[in-house]
């Protein structure tokens, strides 16, 4: 195995010692300009880098930042968003010369103990926050280990309780605010408005919401959204509703499945990725409802999947690579001693394509 270049090697090569050497590398002074710049290019020569771990524990900085994702492992093989998050977060950790160390748990409660751990081990520099909770213990671990964190998604929201139908929900989501962590965020309550606009607009009056996993900020900000756009249309819960999933395409094709079977089912279904839309369309093709003349589908999150069933998918379009950019540019802020604050990101844009359409008229009386 061939053994990794030391300072000692870079100062026996260069002719001088190796505290000179020392103080070249963590720009110190006590060397000259000429002698740094020989230093710095012998180091080059030999390829040596620095030990994160052993910078570390002298307190500098351990040149890698943390992102954990506590979701069921099953739910993630096919969804192609936190894919296009994590390439866009690298894309600038990387010209940043900033290491990502990922890692998947089980719950709230293992990635909370994994903080701490990275925390004593000094093994990250901050953390990017994902999958914000309506009430969510982890900005105030964050804020009394002192581990800086930018959430991806707010992990706060402020509706207005005299619109909203469930004033229970907004308590939750107000209980998760930190203004002391900084976020950047997505307008999921404006991209549900558009959605909720155009299938009105095609007049359909009955509409489920295949909701994702329950307890999630966006989860409840969308489903939130919907109750409140539906009531403004004076539509109710018996026409307009949530049921909640894991975001997998088996739970997205069996609340297909029971909303289809209804009295009076649907006429239109809105699903919280482009997985479970795929399989809401499956099942709709299998149970003979054709789509969009007796069903149309939407899916929020627009992918090569929504571009390639038959008919094409209706779909929220978003620059998920770029969301994920901009988490890391701030993460980065916040290393560099800038104050939290909250980021936005550009507003999905909804792509009508063939699966939605009005609904035959019998449907809505």
């Amino acid at each position: 195995m061939a053994r990794r270049p030391t300072i000692k090697d870079i100062a026996r090569r260069a002719g001088v010692s190796q505290s000179a050497v020392s103080f070249a590398l963590n720009d110190r002074p006590g060397v000259s300009q000429d002698t740094r710049a020989r230093i710095r290019r012998v180091a080059e020569e030999l390829g040596w880098q620095p030990n994160s771990a052993a910078r570390a524990l002298s307190g500098e900085r351990s040149g890698a930042v943390g992102l954990v994702l506590a979701r069921p492992a099953h739910t993630l093989g096919v969804e192609s968003f936190f894919l296009q998050l994590v390439s866009g977060i690298q894309e600038v950790l990387s010209a940043a010369r900033t290491a990502l160390l990922f890692q998947v748990v089980e719950d709230i409660d293992a990635e909370c103990a994994l903080y701490r751990r990275w925390w004593a081990e000094r093994r990250v520099d901050g953390v990017l926050v994902v999958d914000p909770r309506t009430q969510d213990p982890r900005p105030a671990l964050l804020g009394q280990l002192g581990l800086p964190a930018v959430s991806v998604g707010e992990c706060a929201a402020s509706p207005d309780p005299a619109l909203s139908p469930d004033p229970a929900l907004s308590a939750d989501l107000a209980l998760s605010a930190d203004p002391a962590l900084s976020a950047v965020r997505a307008d999921d309550a404006g991209a549900m408005v558009q959605v909720l606009d155009h299938l009105y607009g095609l007049g359909h009056r009955r509409i489920v919401h295949v909701a994702g996993l329950p307890g999630l900020a966006h989860t409840a900000r969308r489903m939130e959204s919907l109750r409140t756009e539906a009531a403004r249309r004076g539509l109710g819960p018996d026409r307009v509703r949530s049921v909640v999933t894991d975001y997998s395409d088996a739970e997205g094709a069996a609340a297909t499945r029971r909303v289809l079977a209804e009295p009076q089912p649907p006429t239109a279904l809105v699903y919280d990725n482009d997985v479970m839309a795929v399989a809401g369309s499956a099942v709709a093709a299998e149970l003979g409802i054709p789509v969009p003349g007796r069903l149309s589908i939407v899916a929020w999150d627009d992918s090569a999947l929504c571009r390639v069933t038959h008919p094409r998918l209706t779909a929220l379009v978003r620059d998920t690579a770029g969301f994920g950019r901009l988490a890391a540019e701030e993460l980065l802020a916040v290393l560099a001693g800038s104050p939290a604050g909250v980021r936005t990101s550009e507003r999905p844009r909804l792509e009508p394509r063939e699966s939605t359409a009005p609904p035959p008229a019998h449907t809505e009386s």
